[in-house]
């Protein structure tokens, strides 16, 4: 766990949480507008388990946030980087997310947040470039330029604590070398500039040896890989990922499991996806395509209960396609074609078209699980939190795991360990939360 920081002109201990996010986009920025829009009285955190969920099933059960040490939304600090230059006002209105009425009254806040500079390398995202971006000789000292930023930014924040999301860009795929497999070859990776280690890995890195639990929303290889593992295990600091599980994913962990307690087959699973966001530059580029394309085609395997049902899951087609539009822009669109059969083997079909707004639905995920990797942090948990599932396409486990899919057996793994902290004999006393927009 990460030291405390104290004031220098005070000497007094302070409790505030930094938020750190590496590329600060259209989810970055959404995020934070969400977070001062709600504290300001503007909006509500629709979409957050920890701001809206009670504990259990008691009808008099408190919130996660009032049952939980959570940091309150006044108790937040945002920092991050980005490769563009732009603050977080400029950022939001060139995203595009929101309108123009809901950003002028954050106009303040979202401004005094400018981006650090960002460890970037085009071979590994070659459809976007920017200029605010860190020099160095070696990957190792960029890895050490990032904890810099990472202890100022604490110190000027006067934040004890500090938890990552990864919200940048889909990286190419990067296949697991041997320099990926322990921390010793990783690190003379870093100092020999390797070309297999990316900046996902690079900042993931440093912010685990820098105490910070690291969450990874993107399907890029970071925390994954054994090196990752291994430092975050030594050094005693929480990571998850990957992949923020927001619109056509999401339906398909809703829609799977439905179709599988009904006992009805499924022989093709057709997605198409329409993006026009920087995201979606990103990803028509081939090999981050394939990156995104893994994580996009692991859910239905495991959420149909494929192994147990053969018969009606072995000969599955899943295919997912996504096309970069630019009229679009973040409100992606999706279309599903699922081609089922039933009784005497007679086919039926499901078509779906999913509206959706991809940062709306990606915000309050990334805001969740910084706060909940914060809260295991300070309950001394370490390593991967599998029980973090609900909210990532691929889920990382624990070594020897398999992945659970089905959206709701998620929730209740998610539920569960919830309420262990909350019954635990080392459960602190609640403390209130802010609750601007949750009424």
């Amino acid at each position: 766990m990460s030291s405390t920081i104290k004031d220098i002109d005070s000497g007094q201990t302070n409790d505030k949480l930094a938020v750190l996010i590496p590329g600060l986009g259209a989810v970055g920025t959404t995020l934070i507008a969400g977070v001062i829009a709600a504290r300001k009285g503007l909006a509500r955190p629709i979409g957050s388990l920890t701001q809206y969920a009670p504990i259990d099933d008691d009808p008099d059960a408190p919130r996660v946030c009032d049952a939980l040490p959570i940091a309150a939304f006044d108790n937040i600090a945002f920092g991050g980087w980005d490769i563009f230059e732009e603050n977080c006002f400029e950022a939001a209105r060139e995203a595009g997310v929101l309108s123009d009425d809901d950003l002028a009254p954050l106009r303040e806040e979202l401004s005094a947040i400018e981006p650090m500079s960002a460890v970037f390398d085009p071979d590994f995202v070659r459809n976007i470039d920017g200029p605010n971006v860190k020099e160095a000789s070696t990957k190792m000292e960029l890895a050490t330029a990032l904890m810099d930023d990472i202890e100022g930014f604490q110190k000027e924040h006067h934040c004890s604590r500090a938890v990552a999301v990864w919200c940048g860009s889909t990286e190419v795929h990067v296949e697991m070398q041997k320099v990926h497999m322990s921390l010793e070859a990783f690190e003379a990776g870093l100092r020999d500039n390797h070309d297999a280690i990316s900046p996902t890995m690079i900042y993931a890195y440093a912010h685990l040896k820098s105490g910070v639990p690291f969450i990874n929303g993107a399907p890029n290889s970071a925390v994954d890989c054994p090196a990752l593992i291994e430092l975050a295990e030594k050094e005693g600091v929480c990571i998850a990922g990957k992949d923020f599980k927001t619109g056509q994913t999401l339906l398909k962990t809703v829609l799977a499991p439905g179709l599988s307690a009904r006992l009805l087959g499924v022989s093709g699973w057709y997605s198409t996806n329409i993006l026009g966001n920087r995201d979606g530059a990103v990803l028509d580029d081939p090999g981050s395509f394939k990156t995104k394309e893994q994580s996009k085609l692991s859910v239905l395997h495991s959420s149909l209960d494929a192994p147990r049902h053969p018969e009606l899951y072995e000969d599955l087609t899943h295919k997912v396609r996504i096309d970069y539009y630019p009229p679009r822009g973040d409100n992606k669109e999706g279309w599903d074609n699922i081609d089922i059969f039933g009784w005497m083997d007679y086919p039926m079909q499901i078509k779906i078209n999913f509206l959706c707004r991809d940062s709306i639905l990606a915000a309050p995920v990334a805001l969740d699980v910084a706060l909940l990797a914060d809260v295991a942090q300070q309950q001394g948990d370490s390593g991967v939190l599998d029980w973090l599932s609900f909210y990532f396409k691929s889920p990382q486990v624990s070594d020897g795991e398999l992945p659970v899919h089905d959206l709701f057996v998620q929730r209740d793994m998610l539920f569960e360990k919830l309420r262990s902290w909350y019954t635990s004999e080392q459960q602190v006393e609640p403390t209130p939360q802010m609750a601007a927009g949750a009424e």
